[in-house]
């Protein structure tokens, strides 16, 4: 029997995002009186928010977003009883987001100096690092930029800590007419609010998405195509519910046709639609993802970090990670999201010899696609693993406010390649929904066998003795890599 629980990477790792969407007692916590917390009041699907802005402002409470388009309304009131009184008719559920956000936790980002910045490279590229980018090789983008790369139609949305607008690989990629931050579920257009504030994170992702080819620092894998900046974490590093609901929201109504999702929803590692204090905040969500993918757009997430095989998973003994962890069975109603929602791309991690990352989550059926995430216990003739086996990229100091490039490493750097991938064949195959897409990208992906045995990565990891071995099932679509490695020269060629 599997036992569930999250591990972090080590250091110079970049850890995915959490978002919490658990409610922590059998009912919606009660605020305390004159303390302003955060609701999520649903009307039943398809059913309009009139009747439930009412009971709304009867409880005392204040609408300060409304997402008609799905039935959700975000609600602050300093009512203590605020989710008694709103129950009624025109309402279907009522959740506080009250101490659901997780802390971004990324480890330590490892910045190439200015000396290798500095320094051109024979490459034809003519980007100074991109003999670094052991990453782009692997999924052909050289074969593919001289086909296509990418269209400044298709514009990626980076749900993420923000974007650096001011660096030099971002700043003329950046679709800045349709970023925003989603921050306490209200949107700021502002440049300063879609900035990053507290982490690089997104930084790093939008690079590998979109970094110019100007000379400059890196390659992204679609150079060619905009990507906008949904900040949709807040400044203490967290993400609440009504922060993702908006991102996807907002993607929608934007012209999205493809959004980077590198995060897990935190703090329980699976989310229970058969839990009372889970479902209200997952149908929330989930009512976003649907419509999000009804407007033509395609969610890619990452698989997660924590080496789980997503298609078996009967006990969790690691939830909340934010709390006292609680044993609890679980089945087919428990979903890692969002990995695991339906209609959502997922994506597992590689390292630099093309096998399993050594904390990649995976899962037959689960698993689509795979891609470079890096793995920087790779060792190649004895030698030490380093930075350079992990996933280089843009970057931005928070605490100096200065731009740069570094290495990051988790499913956090394997999404984007494969929403990178994505980009490319929207702007070779214009037209193509969200299932044609995933298809696509599937149908055209390197198909990658199973390893021989149990994968055991060495070295092992301190938690002890076999901590990350891992069995994969199947055959030519499996548990670890699902259809294969994505392509870029495929998908345009």
């Amino acid at each position: 029997m599997k036992d569930i629980r999250r591990k972090t990477l080590a250091a110079a790792s970049a850890l995915t995002l959490g978002i919490g969407l658990a409610v922590t007692g059998g009912l919606a916590p009660a605020a305390a009186a004159g303390t302003e917390a955060t609701f999520l009041v649903l009307a039943p699907q398809g059913g309009k928010t009139d009747k439930a802005a009412a009971r709304v402002a009867a409880a005392r409470g204040t609408v300060v977003a409304r997402y008609d388009q799905i039935g959700v309304l975000v609600v602050r009131s300093t009512n203590p009883d605020f989710a008694t009184a709103v129950a009624g008719a025109g309402v279907e559920s009522v959740a506080s987001t009250a101490g659901l956000g997780s802390a971004l936790d990324e480890g330590e980002t490892v910045e190439v100096s200015a000396a290798d910045v500095a320094n051109v490279t024979a490459d034809p590229t003519k980007e100074p690092l991109f003999g670094q980018q052991w990453d782009m090789p692997m999924i052909g983008v050289p074969q593919a930029h001289a086909v296509n790369a990418g269209s400044p139609d298709v514009v990626v949305g980076v749900l993420d800590s923000g974007i650096s607008s001011s660096h030099p690989d971002l700043a003329s990629q950046i679709a800045r007419d349709k970023s925003t931050s989603c921050v306490g579920g209200v949107v700021d257009t502002t440049e300063a609010a879609w900035n990053p504030t507290t982490s690089d994170h997104g930084t790093h992702v939008a690079g590998t998405i979109a970094a110019a080819v100007n000379g400059v620092g890196v390659t992204g894998i679609a150079p060619g195509v905009k990507v906008a900046a949904v900040k949709v974490v807040n400044d203490d590093g967290y993400i609440f519910p009504e922060a993702a609901i908006c991102g996807f929201v907002w993607a929608a109504e934007h012209g999205m046709q493809v959004t980077n999702n590198s995060y897990f929803i935190d703090p329980w590692e699976f989310n229970c639609r058969n839990d009372a204090r889970q479902r209200p905040v997952w149908q929330a969500v989930q009512r976003a993802i649907r419509y999000s993918a009804s407007k033509g757009v395609l969610n890619v997430a990452s698989a997660g970090n924590s080496n789980v095989d997503l298609q078996h998973k009967t006990v969790d003994t690691g939830s909340p990670n934010n709390g006292t962890p609680e044993t609890r069975e679980i089945n087919s109603a428990c979903l890692d999201l969002p990995a695991e929602a339906p209609g959502v791309l997922t994506v597992s991690a590689v390292g630099p010899t093309g096998e399993k990352s050594y904390y990649s989550s995976y899962g037959q059926g689960v698993v689509e696609v795979t891609a470079p995430g890096g793995d920087s216990r790779f060792r190649t003739g004895g030698v030490s693993p380093t930075a350079t086996d992990q996933i280089l990229s843009t970057t931005f100091n928070t605490a100096t406010r200065t731009n740069g490039w570094g290495y990051k490493q988790g499913t956090s750097m394997s999404g984007p390649h494969a929403t990178g991938v994505a980009a490319l064949a929207l702007s070779a195959h214009p037209g193509m929904n969200p299932g044609q897409l995933a298809a696509f990208l599937q149908s055209t992906a390197v198909a990658k066998p199973c390893p021989q045995g149990v994968y055991n990565p060495a070295p092992l990891h301190p938690d002890g003795p076999h901590a990350y071995d891992a069995t994969c099932s199947g055959g030519a679509r499996n548990g670890f890599y699902g259809a294969g490695m994505v392509n870029a020269y495929n998908v345009v060629k």
